[in-house]
């Protein structure tokens, strides 16, 4: 699957005497496999594109094309079930259900999707080992430690086999250590399952692990470099 926006424009507070460009008339192709990192400073538009990538938030105009389907003239309940099937999110500050374990949050997408109890607990249960978490499956995220939860954001992301994960700031809250592990675990589901990652970041550990950085400045691409 491939991404490419035509003309993409996001615009808040149109109708008044001070409206903010977030993003301005980009054209811009991400194709499968690929890891990206969007970096800039607050601000610079980063969060909102990613938003309209993955279908959270709609342009003001032009138009978001997965492999030829614009996504902004979807019905809102094929939108839906589009990102439910395609696109995973993880971010900066977790979105974990709070009343579920680890295991549950994991399980949730794959069970909206229809998948049988047994097919969604053994995948759950494979990707919070592959996280490193099997020891904390049954823990709410209340006892779970920052890195932690943000293991189990990644592994919910990926439990309903995405071609696609937005990742807002996934390091930001993150320590040294936490950050190198959980890049080493999406930079490994990249390579071998071909899930395309796009981080939006500040981070510049992020930033040297991405093969392609696009830099965004007051909603606009300024540079797009593979490294």
């Amino acid at each position: 699957m491939t991404i490419r926006t035509s003309q993409l424009c996001k615009t808040y507070n149109e109708e008044s005497d001070f409206p903010v460009h977030a993003v301005k008339s980009l054209d811009l192709t991400i194709e499968q496999g690929e890891f990206v990192a969007v970096m800039g400073p607050s601000g610079s538009g980063k969060t909102t594109l990613l938003n309209m990538l993955g279908g959270i938030d709609k342009p003001s105009s032009g138009r978001v094309l997965i492999d030829d389907c614009d996504i902004c003239e979807l019905p809102e309940k094929s939108l839906i079930a589009f990102r439910r099937d395609h696109i995973g999110f993880i971010f900066q500050d977790y979105s974990l259900l709070p009343v579920l374990t680890a295991l549950e949050n994991v399980e949730f997408v794959m069970q909206l999707q229809g998948h049988s109890e047994k097919e969604c607990r053994e995948r759950a249960s494979a990707l919070l080992a592959q996280v490193g978490l099997s020891e904390q499956q049954n823990k709410t995220p209340a006892k779970l430690s920052g890195g932690q939860q943000q293991r189990v954001a990644v592994a919910r992301a990926l439990a309903p086999r995405p071609r696609f994960v937005m990742a807002d700031e996934p390091t930001a809250n993150l320590d040294a250590q936490s950050t190198a592990e959980l890049l080493d675990i999406m930079q490994q589901l990249n390579e071998k399952e071909g899930t395309t990652f796009i981080f939006s970041t500040h981070d510049p550990r992020v930033i040297k692990r991405a093969r392609r950085v696009i830099v965004f400045e007051d909603g606009q691409l300024t540079e797009d470099r593979r490294q």
